[in-house]
């Protein structure tokens, strides 16, 4: 490990997993002594141990999410708050800021109330944005659920934080959403909209349909009109009770133990991190900052990094389009004359390989931010989910090289430390260790799992990021195309295959997606498998991202001096040793 390379004005971190911004590979820990001033890139410190605190003469924001957005409204009124240029959607800051008032409203019309459940799940569309303002204003927990979720995913997520309502469009791509919803809820065919009762889902009564009439379930359109001057004043009313403190959004995140848990973030945990990521990156200086927004919006990059951005900035969001579209992105950057673009590694490797991207004008274009999964060089950043998400991030005044050797330094009013993941004791200068994180940041808890809380947060709220350095990570996880991914979950669906005795799931790196799933599969004595039958199997029952690009049949594992399978990582070596000859490409990416 080199931990001489800290340059002038600058102190570094180096980091495998960046979850909002962009990486490297490389990985080192320095930390100064305990306070390091981040108003401006800090100067080099005294070097004394693992610890950082980032001091800044900047104060927290006090504000909920509807009083964040209500400000920036009285500030750029006639601003451009979002376009969505598939649909034709164009909103400024007022016209947003009416719609998010009367579809609070109408929620509250429907039923729902301050500290309730509603599930958005759909791809990037305006009722999304609509919906994380609205629901904010209302005291209406968002729950993000993946759009990519299938049956029984779904079912988990909306049953494990008791969802009293779920926004989708009819379908979208190859997902049928309201067929889904049907199949797991058969009792909404026969019942009145808003009283629905369902066995498999008790705590849900209401669906809300963005594009189609559905029986048992509203249209948004009923929302819209649902909300009277009534429900306006108890909106307005509402307003006082509301605190900076209480949850107002859950992030699901893949689990280590096959269950995805659900990070459950405040008001002061977004507000914050978009405040201080925001003006790290300039938007707080800068004229008018215009954002292209590819991400997906269920995804903290997405509704933090743009969604909160724009509230607390006042920058206007771009959508190209509703699912990932590279062309529609350079299209976007062209049009609409955008600043700034996010996008994962896999996004911007497509873009950048586009044939004809040399006819397009991207001069107006500034800067962007890559997240998500290991990037290359032009690294800024670094955070995950339950940290709202952003922690480093380096300063647009940086030169070059400090954006692409570092994950910057670290946000205003947060700590961190490198520890000793055995003893927990922080570790000497230089030395690896796994990240811990506190402050402003950190989540409340995951939604329900005290257990799981536990394990990843001290009593004096410091969060074990389970992050050590490139080489490996405390926990077992792939990224693919920026979706975390836990094989322990893979592992426990394929297990429910009547042919598989057991299943190992291991991730290889690969040039457009950074790393591919492959399960390597034990059967039932006696039972022959195809691994076009393992594919079909996972298809229509779990996301398509989690489905295994590769299936190898193995007839034993390797293991332990006491009987214990070999980590999937050590297996790995053995399973793909004589395949990697006939795939060169292919590469094993250690990912314990």
């Amino acid at each position: 490990m080199r931990h001489q390379n800290v340059m002038k004005n600058q102190v570094l971190i180096r980091c495998h997993h960046a979850v909002i911004i962009i990486l490297r590979n490389s990985f080192c820990l320095l930390f100064p002594c305990s306070g390091i001033h981040v108003d401006s890139p800090p100067i080099m410190p005294t070097l004394i141990t693992s610890y950082a605190h980032g001091t800044s003469s900047t104060s927290l924001c006090h504000t909920t999410v509807a009083e964040t957005l209500q400000r920036t409204v009285e500030r750029f009124p006639d601003r451009e708050a979002v376009a969505f240029l598939k649909d034709g959607i164009r909103k400024t800051f007022a016209q947003f800021q009416e719609d998010v008032d009367q579809a609070a409203a109408g929620l509250l019309a429907l039923g729902l109330k301050r500290g309730d459940r509603l599930g958005m799940w759909g791809p990037n569309l305006y009722e999304w944005v609509l919906f994380q303002f609205a629901t904010a204003r209302a005291g209406i927990i968002l729950v993000s659920v993946n759009p990519a979720y299938r049956l029984k995913e779904v079912e988990f997520a909306l049953k494990k934080v008791g969802c009293k309502a779920v926004v989708c469009p009819t379908q979208f791509a190859t997902q049928k959403y309201c067929d889904m919803l049907r199949e797991i809820c058969p009792e909404i065919e026969s019942s009145t909209p808003g009283a629905i009762k369902s066995a498999r889902l008790p705590d849900l009564r209401t669906v809300i349909v963005l594009d189609s009439r559905q029986p048992g379930m509203f249209h948004m359109e009923d929302v819209m009109q649902a909300g009277g001057s009534q429900h306006k004043q108890e909106i307005q009313d509402l307003q006082k009770k509301l605190s900076f403190d209480d949850p107002i959004n859950i992030q699901f995140t893949s689990g280590t133990t096959g269950a995805p848990k659900g990070a459950t973030l405040t008001h002061h945990n977004i507000v914050n991190n978009a405040y201080f990521i925001g003006r790290r990156m300039g938007y707080n200086w800068k004229p008018h900052t215009r954002i292209c927004l590819p991400v997906p919006l269920y995804h903290c990059f997405g509704s933090v990094g743009g969604g909160m951005c724009m509230a607390v900035h006042g920058t206007s969001l771009v959508f190209p389009s509703p699912g990932y579209n590279p062309k529609a992105n350079i299209a976007a950057l062209e049009s609409e004359r955008c600043t700034v673009i996010y996008g994962t590694p896999t996004m911007y490797v497509d873009m950048v390989n586009l044939p004809d991207l040399d006819k397009y004008d991207l001069s107006s274009v500034e800067s962007g931010i890559m997240a998500g999964s290991p990037c290359p060089p032009e690294l800024i950043g670094y955070g995950t989910t339950e940290n709202s998400p952003v922690t480093f991030c380096a300063s647009p005044l940086d030169n070059m090289e400090r954006k692409s050797e570092t994950v910057g330094y670290i946000v205003d009013h947060l700590e961190a430390k490198v520890v000793d993941p055995v003893t927990g004791e922080i570790v000497p200068l230089g030395m690896i260790g796994e990240i811990m994180i506190r402050g402003f940041c950190v989540m409340l808890e995951y939604w329900g799992d005290d257990a799981k809380t536990a394990e990843c947060m001290t009593k004096d709220r410091w969060y074990k990021t389970g992050y050590l350095r490139i080489e490996g990570r405390i926990k077992d996880m792939i990224i693919r195309g920026g979706e975390n991914i836990y094989p322990a979950e893979i592992e426990q669906f394929l297990h429910t295959h009547p042919k598989v005795i057991e299943a190992q799931v291991v991730g290889v790196t690969d040039e457009r997606m950074g790393e591919e799933i492959c399960a390597c599969i034990k059967l039932t004595d006696g039972q022959d498998c195809t691994e076009e039958e393992i594919k079909d199997f996972c298809k229509n029952n779990i996301a398509h991202f989690k489905i295994p690009r590769y299936v190898l049949f193995v007839t034993s594992y390797p293991l332990t001096v006491t009987g214990k399978v070999i980590s999937p990582t050590l297996a790995s070596q053995l399973y793909f040793h004589a395949f990697f000859f006939d795939n060169p490409s292919l590469h094993l990416n250690f990912t314990l």
